[in-house]
C-alpha cells in the first residue's frame, strides 16, 4: 500500500514569508515538497471563505506565513489576521474537521531554517490527520456539504461583519464607550455562526432536492424540532418555500438568494 502524503497549501505574506521562503531555496534548506505556496502582499488579504473554498477542493491542510510582530509594514496586520484564522478554525471544526489543518506561523525574512522546519512539522501533522475525504473517488457527501456550508457561512454579511468589529468591539467598546468582554463576544459569535452554517446546510440540502422536515433531520443529523425551527426563519428570509404538499408534510426548497 502507497504511504499517504497530504496535499498542502501555504500562503506566504510578501515581505517576510515569500522572502523566507526565497532564503531557504537559494541556500539549499530542504523540506518535504508536499506543499505548494502562494504569495499575498498582506496575509490580512485572505478571506476565510477562500480558505475553506481550498478545503472543499481536497487540499489537506493550509499553513499562513507572515511577518512576526513590529516586522510588518502594515497596520493592525496581525490582529485581523489572527481574527479571520480563528474564526475559520471555528468553521471548520464546525464542518466536522480537526482545526489543527489550518497553521498559522510567524517569521522574519532571515529565518530560512526555521522556515523549512515549520513546513515540516506541519506536514507531519496533517500526515497523522491523515486525508480530508472530500475528493478522490469516493468523497464524502456529507462532508462535502459540510465544508460548503462552512464556506457559504463565512461568505454571509452578518458574519462578516462581526469578524470585522470584534477588535474594535473588545479593545475600544461599543458606539457608548462600553468595552465588551472577549468571553461575551466569542458567545455571541458562536451562536451567530452556528445558526449561519445550519441555516447553509439545509439551504445547501435543499437545492440538491426538496425534502420535509422530517427528512431533512435524518439526512443532517439534526433534531426534527430544530430544523423547524430554522425552516421558519429561512423563509421569513425568503431562503426557502414551500413547494408543495405530500400527505400532510410540506415539502421545502430553497429559493434564489441575492444577498
Amino acid at each position: 500500500m502507497t504511504e499517504y502524503e497530504p496535499r498542502l497549501i501555504g500562503f506566504l505574506c510578501n515581505c517576510c514569508g515569500y522572502a523566507v521562503a526565497d532564503l531557504a531555496g537559494i541556500s539549499r534548506i530542504q523540506y518535504p515538497p508536499n506543499i505548494r505556496f502562494l504569495r499575498v502582499m498582506c496575509c490580512r488579504r485572505i478571506d476565510p471563505s477562500m480558505l475553506l473554498r481550498v478545503f472543499s477542493e481536497g487540499i489537506d491542510g493550509v499553513m499562513i506565513t507572515t511577518c512576526t510582530l513590529g516586522g510588518c509594514n502594515y497596520i493592525r496586520n496581525h490582529e485581523q489576521v489572527e481574527t479571520k484564522y480563528h474564526f475559520t478554525r471555528r468553521l471548520l471544526e464546525k464542518a466536522g474537521f480537526e482545526p489543527e489543518r489550518l497553521a498559522l506561523e510567524y517569521i522574519f525574512a532571515s529565518e530560512g531554517q526555521k522556515f523549512a522546519d515549520q513546513v515540516g512539522a506541519f506536514i507531519e501533522k496533517v500526515r497523522g490527520l491523515g486525508p480530508l475525504s472530500v475528493s478522490g473517488d469516493s468523497p464524502d457527501p456529507g462532508l462535502l456539504l459540510n465544508l460548503r456550508a462552512a464556506k457559504a457561512a463565512a461568505e454571509n454579511y452578518r458574519l462578516r461583519a462581526l469578524v470585522g468589529k470584534e477588535e474594535k468591539l473588545v479593545k475600544e467598546g461599543n458606539i457608548y464607550g462600553e468595552p465588551v468582554a472577549k468571553g461575551e463576544f466569542d458567545e455571541v459569535m458562536d451562536e451567530a455562526l452556528e445558526s449561519e452554517y445550519v441555516h447553509q446546510k439545509i439551504r445547501l440540502s435543499l437545492l440538491q432536492e426538496p425534502s420535509s422536515v422530517k427528512e431533512l433531520s435524518k439526512k443532517l443529523g439534526i433534531d426534527s424540532k430544530k430544523v423547524l425551527e430554522h425552516i421558519v426563519a429561512m423563509r421569513q428570509l425568503g431562503w426557502v418555500d414551500v413547494q408543495e404538499i405530500r400527505g400532510s408534510s410540506p415539502i421545502y426548497a430553497a429559493m434564489e438568494v441575492s444577498e
